[in-house]
């Protein structure tokens, strides 16, 4: 049997500019509509707002990555992320002051 092809997106365009141009191009449509995961998060609740905009649902992060898919997390959030320290707590920092006092 001959294996019938789904259209999706761009039944619109009828039989104009050729099969291979509008499977790739209903292949990138495909790929912008769905839900991303949110580098924030990590959360699948990311939708395009518009070209290199991103909103996700979830923690309400508004962000621009590529315009038709969400990539990799820039590498300036990486280097803040790895820089970040954990605070100390107050029982910790009490504790230090005594010790600094009887020094």
């Amino acid at each position: 049997m001959v294996k019938r092809a789904t259209y999706g997106s761009v039944r619109r365009l009828g039989s104009r500019y050729g099969r291979t141009v509008r499977f790739k191009l209903g292949k990138i449509e495909a790929e912008q509509r769905k839900k991303h995961k949110c580098p924030y998060c990590n959360y699948v609740k990311v939708r395009r707002v518009s070209a290199g905009i991103w909103h996700c649902k979830k923690c309400g992060a508004t962000f621009t990555n590529k315009a038709y898919t969400v990539g990799k997390i820039s590498p300036i959030k990486q280097v803040i992320e790895k820089e970040e320290v954990p605070k100390a707590s107050k029982k910790e920092l009490k504790e230090n002051k005594k010790q600094e006092a009887k020094t």
